[in-house]
């Protein structure tokens, strides 16, 4: 399998607005359409603090993944989180989430991305070994796994 990875604009606000929206139904996130859309359109628009990718055809996404930027002493510089990571329910568990996060490394090293950090229920022993098998290793904070590109 080969996923599609593309950086999201502007013009995608209503498609990702509505992948957000059925997420945040799946997991119980309280939002509704103004928020999502007032926290989706900067990641759009390009702001340095994050963006967010389409998984599956650009005009039919099946999935999406946010990532924030911030500043690491320990990794000498920029270092990505992994906001949100979502695969519409029809077409989960075909390793599309495991492939993008994977591809997604390559894309953001290119960028000057010195690691991308993930959180996960420290518990959640199954979910653990698929991001080892990715490259994610767990960091000092419980519940959190780090993968250096």
């Amino acid at each position: 399998m080969s996923v599609t990875l593309t950086l999201a604009q502007p013009d995608d606000l209503d498609r990702t607005e509505r992948l957000v929206a059925a997420c945040h139904e799946a997991v119980g996130i309280p939002s509704d359409e103004e928020a999502r859309r007032d926290a989706l359109a900067p990641l759009l628009e390009g702001t340095p603090h994050g963006a967010l990718y389409l998984i599956g055809p650009p005009k039919s996404p099946v999935g999406y993944a946010a990532l924030t930027f911030g500043w690491s002493v320990e990794y000498a510089g920029v270092i990505a989180r992994v906001d949100e990571i979502f695969i519409r329910h029809g077409v989960r568990g075909r390793g599309m989430g495991t492939e993008a996060l994977s591809r997604l490394a390559p894309v953001l090293t290119r960028h000057g991305i010195r690691a991308v950090e993930i959180d996960i229920d420290p518990a959640d022993e199954r979910l653990r070994r698929l991001y080892a098998r990715i490259g994610f290793r767990p960091r000092r904070r419980p519940g959190t796994l780090v993968r250096r590109p």
